[in-house]
């Protein structure tokens, strides 16, 4: 049994939570928690959130034990991408691109 969390419209681009996503992905809850605090990522707070949600999810909802769950899916898709811009010299205007996440984290029991 998997119990998820999920977070939506997240103001970070994808590429950077993938990064930590993939650096908890396999681990054991306690282990990823650990990496979690300790990495300097400004993507790590919203994702140590979404853990600890999807664990409280998995005890609560499933009746499943804390001390055997680790992390089975940690997934960044893209979200809406908000379209801003800058005006440039001549004229001209680019474009800024502020991408969002959608955070989906699960949790198992090991067997």
């Amino acid at each position: 049994m998997e119990a998820k969390a999920y977070l939506k419209y997240l103001r970070i681009s994808p590429r950077k939570v993938k990064i930590v996503c993939d650096l908890i992905r396999g681990q054991d809850l306690a282990t990823a928690r650990a990496y979690l605090l300790h990495t300097p990522n400004g993507a790590t707070e919203p994702v140590l959130k979404v853990l600890n949600s999807a664990a409280a999810n998995a005890e609560t909802n499933h009746s499943l034990d804390p001390e055997k769950l680790y992390v089975s899916t940690a997934t960044a898709d893209p979200g809406p991408t908000l379209k801003r811009g800058m005006p440039r010299a001549k004229g001209s205007y680019n474009r800024i691109l502020k991408r969002t996440t959608h955070l989906t984290i699960g949790v198992s029991e090991r067997e």
